[in-house]
């Protein structure tokens, strides 16, 4: 993408309703003004609250709250030049039900309060596979710890990727630690019982891993 076209869409989400990018020090100084209220304050409402990390170009929030419309969803990611797509959608669809947030995902205890959240998506994620990334896999001990913090006692976590390599180092962890895995598909096109929000909302990513039989596959778990 262009510097021009970032640009424009940088601007164009400054215009957004359904858009936050708060500056790093807002976030961690605790001043983000909708954390604990985003229920009150933007919602309007008392649905539940559904996250996607890393939402990338929003697809997957999108569509989730397009079939949920008693539920509200955040995206969050921290290029907005991407989520730009999804918040456009939301605004020219006359979608309230979901938001994007610009900002780092280990921040998410800064945005959300404890208890705040029902469930975590988390699309695709990069799966940092060189061992000296570790600490930056999205389903590590510590990034569980920080899911835990803003869900509620019986939150759901969702991992859909096309990654072998990260799908079983998440079953490792989750089976290491004692976590509830609800359900774990090595291939959710091929094998039946996926939910059905995992095989009918495709990201632009998955669409060309599909086209090359690339296998996707899913986690649906709780944290302990």
């Amino acid at each position: 993408m262009g510097s021009k076209n970032k640009l424009k869409r940088f601007k164009e989400n400054e215009t957004f309703e359904n858009v936050f990018q708060p500056t790093r020090e807002e976030v961690v100084s605790g001043a983000f003004p909708l954390k604990g209220k985003w229920n009150s304050d933007f919602f309007k409402n008392d649905n539940p609250i559904i996250v996607e990390l890393g939402c990338g170009k929003g697809e997957y929030s999108i569509g989730l709250a397009e079939r949920n419309p008693n539920a509200n969803y955040v995206g969050i990611d921290v290029k907005g030049a991407r989520f730009w797509r999804g918040a456009k959608t939301a605004v020219d669809s006359g979608m309230h039900n979901v938001a994007f947030v610009r900002t780092q995902i280990e921040l998410i205890n800064d945005i959300f309060a404890d208890q705040e959240i029902t469930e975590i998506w988390i699309t695709f994620p990069d799966p940092q596979i060189k061992y000296k990334r570790t600490k930056h896999r999205m389903t590590n001990s510590e990034f569980l710890q920080l899911y835990k913090k803003t869900l509620k006692p019986d939150g759901i976590v969702n991992l859909k990727t096309d990654s072998e390599f990260m799908h079983g180092y998440t079953l490792g962890v989750l089976h290491g630690e004692g976590h509830e895995v609800l359900y774990a598909n090595h291939n959710v096109y091929k094998n039946e019982g996926a939910p059905s929000e995992v095989t009918e909302i495709q990201t632009f990513y998955e669409n060309q891993y599909l086209e090359v039989n690339k296998a996707i596959t899913y986690i649906r778990f709780k944290i302990k």
